[in-house]
């Protein structure tokens, strides 16, 4: 069938669902989902089609929900990606069950996409669903595209009305409700197991006999309670070595054989007779169709809560970087090194990095938690290649070695260098970014409660790095294990972190080789960085100072090498940070600015602002805390410059930028460069509303202003007229004396040599120049910082001519607020409603492009940051 490719949407629909699916129950619109296709399972009354679910009146099992367009050459992927930001920004997954397809169609083709695909995007936890998501110029749809995109193209099944009819008619018989024998009970699979447990969370779990506080801390946790409902028939749990199994009307948990033969076992009963239990498993079918257990019991990481996930390591590596990892592995020790060398995974969560490894008489597997060895036991049942006994409980940052099954003991004490050490391992730290933004809470207690800490904290001076889990791992291992191969999965902070300066200094190794790839490729990783896979040699005692890894994209494509470089030999000097806060303050506050850490991941915290801002705790928020005057405005220019003009990428995401050398004290044009881009750049959040506004480069007439600036700082710093007397000549004179008598090496102290007084110092043009930065003649700007200026004039008179609503002092931000509005939220619209400023102001940012490539090669050059 094809359709008139002018027809509305709501016909549209109406005829694709008659026409493709006239069998199934119940058509329906789902709150802002155009289009579903769902199993109606009645428990009150009929609802007739096309009516909005009301789940009063029904649970429904849905086959599809769809996005629809009208017309034809609409894009399918992004189609899907329009109908995922739906889904995750009104969590319809959470109020209803999610099906089993997702689709899009327009008047010329349809497309399917198993739900479960794609499932983990909902649990990103640093994505703003709060979008609109029509809306496929805003960066959240580009970066959900730029995320999904591969599996789109991988797993979507693309049908064309007409000539792929008889295609589209058995995909759905195939797939939608075939074989279903059960058609009062919602059937249940990969891809609604992780909803139905949150169901099963809110209807029984408070029924079951168990303290979950007391539980947890013991590493108890109730998603193993519902595996063993999940996996039940007749309310007896069929995979018996389940952590948690089902017997009829009780849980047993933790059975073991006493001294004497007896098995022993905790139990858990039911506070009301098991009623929730049995009315909830009513609606449910178990256990699932067999083909899915393996995948249910393997993906048991998407049911544990985050806070045990980065505490115990419960993240699934996926398969294309454990391959790639014993690929590594390989090439550095041999095609023989399964044979050669044992292997222990000591994080081994549910097993799934040792997956591929042949040589069974070789691997070991441990991990913190019961429930998951239990898990990896009963994966055996499927020809998972481990001995049974080679698969144990072990906690590695608190047990003892003597624990230790006594063949790995033996090759730890006597044969270590023919063992590899091959773990992804837990992430958690005392403080983390959402702390530092005052959205989450300190996790201290997390990674500073286990023995390795209290050891090794008191032991070794490793500084704030042993409150990292990761670390801690790492150390335990150099320490207690020497001269093994480590081979991790782990950010790499410990390579190039001014925070690990210490570490670096105790963990000396030879590194052999490595990779990077992206963090978000991990499921339950969130954020735009790298995680790299690096093998190290700890025999060969080496001073880490640089590491060359190949970088591969989420498609496994090689983009080429990039090193990440340990500077650590003046610890006076290694970050931006201490470089930028050795300047003066002096003289009128026309700003601040801050720094929340000197890598890529914190520069979405850095802007100039009007005020200072506070923390919950009363302390001045990091991104606001340097003050900005005349005397530091140029560092300041080129401190933001050098962080902004060069945009963050997974790849350099967690590149650290530098205290740099001297060479760019001497390049005019590239001090000139950084303040043209600082004044027009998108973060400088000057606004009149706050304060005088100092930020103005222009004067009334260049812009046509009514009425005379509050202000014409910039305008005359620019033009070399900001006199040196006013910004106090009593500080000048304060600071060349403290240079005469303490900096034999300043610039000042040369001029005290020469017998010159602190008056006559202040006389000479080039005393304070250099140092203070303050032009005394007008600034020369290169061209591409003359076509940001003209670029921004345009801009600031067309805002001086649209009317009496309008700010005479108003800032860039101020502008663009004007044209471009602001959400409910308060946070700036992408786009305005009037052309002509659109225009504008991608000019002036295509222009700022061109003037960022100029400044780019500079940042290089003088030390900014490590090719």
């Amino acid at each position: 069938m094809s359709y008139d490719l002018e027809l509305r949407e709501e016909e549209l629909k109406n005829k694709i669902s008659e026409d493709y699916f006239k069998n199934f129950d119940s058509t329906q619109i789902i709150e802002q989902i155009d289009f579903s296709i769902a199993k109606k399972i009645q428990t009150t009354k009929h609802l007739n089609k096309q009516k909005t679910f009301d789940s009063k009146d029904f649970e429904a099992e849905y086959y599809l929900w769809a996005e629809a367009k009208k017309g034809k050459n609409h894009n399918i992927y992004e189609s899907f990606i329009q109908l995922i930001l739906t889904i995750g920004k009104g969590r319809i997954f959470d109020k209803h069950l999610p099906p089993s397809f997702l689709g899009a169609f327009d008047a010329e083709k349809i497309a399917f996409l198993p739900y479960y695909k794609i499932m983990d995007v909902f649990s990103q936890s640093d994505f703003n669903w709060n979008v609109t998501p029509s809306n496929h110029n805003s960066k959240e749809f580009k970066q959900l595209y730029k995320l999904v995109k591969e599996t789109l193209e991988a797993e979507s099944f693309i049908y064309k009305f007409g000539s792929d009819d008889k295609e589209i008619k058995d995909f759905i018989a195939n797939n939608f409700g075939k074989n279903d024998n059960n058609l009062s009970k919602v059937q249940i699979d990969k891809n609604n197991f992780v909803n139905i447990y949150s169901k099963w969370l809110f209807s029984v779990k408070s029924s079951i006999s168990v303290d979950w506080d007391k539980a947890k801390q013991s590493g108890i946790i109730d998603a193993d309670f519902y595996l063993a409902d999940l996996l039940s028939e007749n309310n007896l749990t069929l995979i018996k070595k389940l952590f948690v199994i089902l017997k009829s009307d009780h849980y047993e948990l933790e059975r073991n054989i006493d001294k004497m033969g007896f098995l022993i076992s905790k139990t858990a009963h039911f506070y009301d007779k098991q009623k929730a239990h049995k009315d909830f498993w009513k609606k449910y079918q178990r256990p699932p169709k067999e083909e899915y257990w393996d995948y249910i019991i393997n993906r048991r990481d998407l049911l544990v809560p985050p806070d045990i996930r980065s505490r115990k390591g419960s993240f699934f590596t996926p398969h294309i970087w454990a391959e790639k990892s014993q690929e590594y592995l390989a090439s550095v020790l041999g095609k023989r090194w399964q044979e050669e060398y044992h292997i222990w995974d000591l994080a081994a969560g549910t097993g799934n990095l040792l997956a591929g490894l042949t040589n069974v008489n070789n691997i070991w597997a441990s991990t913190i938690d019961q429930a998951d060895v239990d898990i990896m036991l009963a994966r055996l049942r499927s020809g998972s290649g481990m001995f049974r006994n080679h698969i144990f409980k072990f906690d590695f940052l608190n047990d003892d070695f003597s624990k230790l099954p006594r063949e790995l003991k033996r090759v730890i004490d006597e044969n270590p260098e023919k063992l590899i050490i091959y773990i992804n391992p837990p992430y958690a730290e005392a403080g983390d970014q959402k702390q530092a933004t005052g959205t989450g809470k300190n996790k201290t207690k997390v990674a500073t409660l286990g023995k390795v800490y209290e050891k090794y904290s008191v032991e070794l001076n490793l500084g704030l790095s042993i409150r990292e889990i990761f670390t801690q791992f790492f150390i335990r291992i150099y320490k207690e294990i020497p001269n093994c191969i480590l081979a991790s999965f782990s950010t790499l902070k410990y390579v190039n972190s001014s925070g690990f300066i210490n570490f670096r200094e105790e963990f000396k190794a030879k590194f052999l080789k490595g990779f990077i790839c992206p963090a978000n490729t991990f499921d339950n990783v969130q954020g735009n960085f790298p995680i790299g896979f690096l093998i190290w040699d700890t025999s060969k005692k080496q001073k880490i100072k640089s590491v060359n890894v190949d970088i591969f994209d989420e498609k496994i494509k090689r983009l080429g090498k990039k090193s990440f470089s340990s500077n650590t030999a003046n610890k006076k000097k290694l970050t931006i940070t201490q470089w930028i806060t050795s300047y003066e303050q002096n003289g009128e506050i026309l700003g601040y600015t801050g720094n929340n850490g000197p890598d890529y991941q914190n520069n979405k915290f850095l802007k100039i602002s009007s005020i200072q801002t506070k923390v919950a705790s009363g302390n001045l928020n990091n991104a606001t805390k340097y003050k900005i005057t005349a005397t530091n405005l140029i560092p300041i220019s080129i401190y933001l410059s050098v962080r902004l003009c060069i945009d963050a990428t997974w790849i350099n995401n967690r590149d650290q930028f530098l205290y740099p050398n001297d060479k760019w004290e001497e390049d005019k044009n590239f001090q000139n460069d950084c303040l043209a881009f600082t004044l027009f750049h998108g973060q400088n959040r000057i606004t009149a509303e706050s304060g005088v506004n100092h930020w103005i480069p222009f004067s009334e007439r260049e812009v046509g202003a009514e009425d005379s600036f509050d202000s014409h700082f910039m305008k005359e710093f620019i033009d070399g007229k900001i006199s040196r007397h006013k910004q106090s000549d009593k500080n000048k004179i304060d600071s060349f004396a403290i240079a005469r008598n303490d900096d034999k090496d300043n610039s000042h102290c040369e001029r005290a040599k020469a017998g010159m007084s602190p008056s006559e110092a202040i006389q000479n043009d080039n005393l304070f120049d250099n140092k203070n930065f303050i032009p005394t003649k007008p600034l020369k700007f290169s061209k591409e910082a003359k076509d940001v200026f003209e670029a921004g004039k345009k801009l600031w008179r067309y805002y001086h001519t649209t009317g009496s609503y309008i700010n005479n002092n108003a800032s860039y931000y101020d502008i663009r607020k004007y044209f471009q509005g602001t959400d409910s939220n308060g946070r700036m619209n992408n786009k305005s409603i009037d052309e002509e400023y659109n225009k504008l102001i991608k000019d002036l940012r295509d222009k700022m492009d061109i003037l960022a490539k100029k400044i780019k090669p500079k940042i290089y050059e003088y030390g900014f940051l490590r090719d």
